[in-house]
């Protein structure tokens, strides 16, 4: 593969031939890696209960239950361990009391190591292929490194600290006959193929699951869970009112002011151009963590000015500040692409309407509006669905709030993004990724739509216009 690759790299690149493809195909390659192959992947996770519990295969979720119920019995051999790194993956070097030998255990098993270099408290110093990761370093793992284990065959190996290590026996073991777990007591586990989990005849199943494909399942969640779908409508228009109206109020001032910019009567565009420009140049994460702190109850400027003490903690205050967030920090981008496309009307135009006697206001109307919408057209279109998965503005400034005192799940601030963010369970720890890929699938669907219907109707206006 990489040989047939290069190979057609180096013919494109190298011959005088295929002039167009030089410049498409890199292009089309990006496109592909970074748009098309996310897409689909979102769409496949979307009918798969991938998640926390649900990451790997069936065998892995056989192993990864072993290897937890993995206990130290009485004359289970113990080893002197030391923590390490291969290749970026957690390594046990494991030396034994005894013979000083010296082995790696990986999550594949145990290797012998020659050559190591051990001191007399039975600590690996050294060890040609390893990075020895310092105490500190490994004191801060430690939650990964509990929960490591080196599989052997009468059981698996676990860390006692970050110093001793013991081979214990697992409590449960993986029955093929049965296609279940068992533990010595008797108890039974049976696969479920539905829902990817060993479940006993209780119901209930072990922590560790696999993935498995689960059809409509999470778009059938999405649409009748009350938790979910009963704040969905809410969210869906307070989503459409925030993405319309920041672009809506971006393009207006924006306009406004390349209009009065572009007046030939006006002196110092280039230093007003340059001040105007400075909210989109400064970087988005600063610029709303100070804006949170302009309307912070206590000490923020707007609160003190307008004497409003709970800017954030009042719904309609809230989403208004949003707003006005998005105002500020997007008009000197359509100022930008406005400025251009006033340079692009022809002067010709503008003088006939004024000649045939047409106001100021009819001719922008008339001539100079349209003409503008038909070159920025586009850019409105995918400024529309930047606001509508702005997740960086909710989650910065508001992090969907206020809450109904009743209702910690959805906030009166929250766009679908964060919504689903939320819901997904990312800031409890506990991810959800299938679910969150079928609700990214129904703001893909919604965006592609509207994006459609919106060039649909540009086509239009620039046949009229052309």
């Amino acid at each position: 593969m990489l040989g047939a690759v290069t190979a057609a790299v180096a013919y494109l690149y190298l011959t005088p031939r295929h002039v167009p493809a030089k410049y498409l195909v890199p292009g089309t390659i990006f496109l592909v890696a970074f748009a098309i192959v996310p897409i689909v992947l979102t769409f496949v996770t979307a009918f798969t209960n991938f998640g926390d519990g649900h990451r790997g295969t069936k065998e892995e979720a056989i192993r990864a239950i072993e290897t937890s119920s993995v206990t130290q019995v009485p004359g289970s051999p113990e080893y002197y361990l030391t923590i390490a790194e291969r290749d970026g993956s957690l390594v046990f070097l494991l030396v034994d009391p005894a013979t000083k030998a010296v082995q790696a255990g990986t999550a594949d098993g145990l290797s012998p190591v020659d050559g190591a270099e051990v001191s007399l408290t039975g600590k690996v110093l050294s060890a040609s292929g390893f990075t020895i990761v310092p105490t500190a370093q490994a004191a801060e793992r430690d939650a990964e490194i509990g929960a490591f284990s080196v599989p052997t065959a009468g059981g698996a190996i676990k860390a006692t600290g970050l110093s001793r290590a013991f081979e214990g026996k697992a409590d449960k073991k993986y029955d093929a006959a049965c296609d279940c777990i068992v533990n010595p007591a008797g108890d039974r586990w049976y696969a479920n193929e539905t829902e990817g989990y060993f479940i006993d005849s209780a119901g209930a199943h072990l922590d560790q699951g696999w993935q498995v494909s689960v059809g409509f399942a999470n778009f059938k969640k999405a649409l009748t869970d009350p938790t979910v779908s009963g704040h969905f409508l809410n969210v869906l228009i307070w989503n459409f009112v925030f993405a319309i109206s920041s672009v809506a109020t971006t393009f207006a001032l924006g306009m406004i002011v390349a209009l009065a910019l572009h007046h030939p009567r006006v002196r110092g565009t280039k230093v007003y151009r340059v001040l105007l420009i400075l909210p989109y140049a400064m970087p988005s994460f600063a610029m709303l963590l100070i804006w949170r702190d302009m309307f912070n109850t206590d000490f923020g400027l707007i609160s003190k000015l307008f004497g409003v003490h709970d800017w954030l903690g009042t719904p309609t205050t809230a989403r208004l500040g949003l707003i006005v967030i998005n105002l500020w920090m997007g008009f000197p981008y359509m100022f930008l692409v406005i400025t251009g496309a006033l340079q692009a009307v022809p002067k010709e135009l503008t003088d006939a309407a004024r000649i045939d006697g047409a106001t100021p206001w009819a001719g922008f109307r008339r001539v100079t509006l349209p003409l503008v919408l038909v070159a920025l057209t586009p850019l409105l279109i995918s400024s529309f669905g930047f606001n509508f998965n702005n997740f960086n503005n909710i989650r910065l400034v508001t992090n969907g709030g206020p809450y109904a005192i009743d209702n910690a799940t959805v906030g009166s601030t929250d766009l679908l993004i964060s919504y689903t963010y939320r819901v997904a369970g990312f800031d409890s720890g506990v991810a959800d990724f299938g679910f969150a890929a079928a609700i990214s699938v129904f703001i893909f669907a919604i965006v592609a739509t509207v994006s459609t219907v919106a060039f649909w109707r540009s086509r239009r206006q620039e046949e009229v216009y052309s």
